[in-house]
């Protein structure tokens, strides 16, 4: 089964400071929907029903925004506003939403691995809010991503093609090719200089992660900046059995830099519009 998606949202977001100083960078509205709002629209349209969040300090919002507001509710109750509230209540009820907190930043392997006890025993999908997806021809990302584990029954890692100027900011993948749009991986590496990057295949904020992940993060030394990253653990997974990269469909907007944010919004705008 795959019923869990993991949010990892402890981060502090200073890029968009002093914004972020109070508000957590999950809460960034993308017109009138925060952006951690779309990751669950994104997680419940592949099935899982079970929104499992790694905050941190000052992320209480995050907790909030899923919880019925008795006093904005009363208020707006019988008017013409009442209708823009029916799209959170009905994710509230269609979900169940559960909370932990990691008590350092020391990176994403660690922050998904502060979230075993959220996830127990099974594979479970990992969305970053901040990289907002979206695919208006089809299936969301963690739904095509859905697909690829219940054939292969493996570790999969969304990637993209990207430019050499910024390759630096990702983890990036080497492998063969298999079936179309997958490549079995057989290399990761974090955050490469250009000239030492194996491939321009950059994973992005959607994987789906088999159980056993946890036990190799256990055992996962710190790596790049000191931090226990998840592509370390990856690629043990891969030398061990088998990981997938996939080429996903749709798009991809960086939310967590003021461009990738501001083209966002221009384009979920422009979207509305054609509506």
């Amino acid at each position: 089964m795959l019923n869990t998606c993991l949010f990892p949202a402890a981060g502090y977001g200073t890029r968009f400071l002093p914004a972020t100083k109070s508000l957590p960078k999950e809460m960034l509205p993308i017109l009138t929907k925060p952006l951690i709002h779309y990751g669950v629209d994104e997680a419940l349209e592949a099935g899982m029903r079970n929104m499992a969040f790694v905050t941190g300090r000052g992320k209480r919002a995050l907790a909030d925004y899923f919880d019925i507001s008795y006093e904005l509710e009363h208020q707006i109750a019988g008017s013409k506003k009442e209708y823009l509230l029916t799209e959170i209540r009905e994710l509230m009820n269609a979900c169940s939403f559960s909370f932990t907190r990691q008590n350092e930043m020391k990176g994403l392997g660690h922050a998904i691995y502060s979230g075993k006890n959220l996830v127990g025993d099974e594979a479970f999908g990992v969305i970053l809010a901040d990289d907002l997806c979206i695919n208006e021809d089809g299936a969301g990302v963690m739904s095509q991503m859905r697909a690829i584990y219940e054939k292969y029954r493996c570790s999969v890692v969304a990637v993209m093609e990207v430019n050499d100027e910024s390759i630096q900011n990702y983890g990036v993948v080497a492998g063969k090719g298999i079936d179309g749009d997958l490549v079995m991986i057989s290399d990761m590496i974090e955050k490469p200089e250009p000239e030492g990057a194996p491939t321009n295949l950059a994973i992005i904020g959607r994987y789906i992660l088999t159980p056993d992940i946890f036990e190799v993060l256990s055992t996962t030394a710190p790596g790049k900046n000191g931090e226990i990253q998840i592509t370390d653990a990856l690629l043990k997974q891969a030398q061990n059995g088998m990981v997938l990269a996939y080429k996903f469909k749709g798009k991809r907007f960086d939310c967590g830099s003021v461009a990738g944010f501001v083209e966002a919004t221009n384009y979920f705008y422009n979207l509305e519009k054609k509506c």
